[in-house]
């Protein structure tokens, strides 16, 4: 169930999209994305910072687009994220205690990963330059090419893309992990 309240603003402006057009689409991301925000709220008690920064932004991008009647500020809106996210990643390096993709990725498994610091701060350095390269991807797709183009890339080619990226690091770390002492 969370997975799906985690989609559902990508779903709602997909549907929305191909039953409406840009602009329905973009208010209903935009409600969708303070849905998630709200929700998330109500059943945690707290507020998740991801959920924050997206509805933000896609409610100050979203209001410029359908106020001024210009799609281009909704399209900007996934390298807008991607370009935070690769900023973020970035920073976690020498801000805080661990890099963000050890904290992302450490999460997914049940025993300890034996990485070396080095290591990590190389997948971190990594996903830094996938997001930027992402974010770049997508201002020229939605340059380049039709407006359905440009939503199916949104909709389905940033996801793929993120889990062709993934998915080998996921089975790289596999390899990496050691069960704790006393564990088979």
């Amino acid at each position: 169930m969370n997975q799906l309240l985690e989609w559902s603003p990508l779903l709602a402006f997909f549907l929305v999209f191909k039953l409406s057009g840009i602009y329905w689409a973009t208010a209903a991301l935009m409600v969708a994305c303070l849905i998630v925000l709200f929700v998330h709220r109500a059943s945690t008690g707290k507020y998740k910072t991801v959920h924050a920064i997206t509805a933000i932004i896609a409610v100050v991008l979203g209001a410029a687009t359908l106020l001024l009647h210009d799609k281009r500020f909704i399209q900007w809106k996934p390298t807008v994220l991607l370009a935070l996210a690769a900023v973020a990643f970035l920073a976690s390096n020498v801000i805080g205690k661990q890099p963000l993709a050890r904290r992302m990725l450490e999460g997914v498994f049940s025993e300890p990963l034996h990485i070396a610091a080095r290591g990590w701060r190389l997948i971190n350095t990594l996903w830094a330059a996938w997001f930027a390269l992402l974010a770049a991807l997508n201002i020229w797709v939605a340059r380049s090419f039709p407006e359905h183009v440009w939503v199916n890339f949104k909709v389905f080619g940033i996801t793929a893309a993120m889990m062709l990226f993934m998915i080998p690091q996921v089975l790289w770390l596999n390899g990496k992990t050691k069960a704790a002492p006393g564990q088979t």
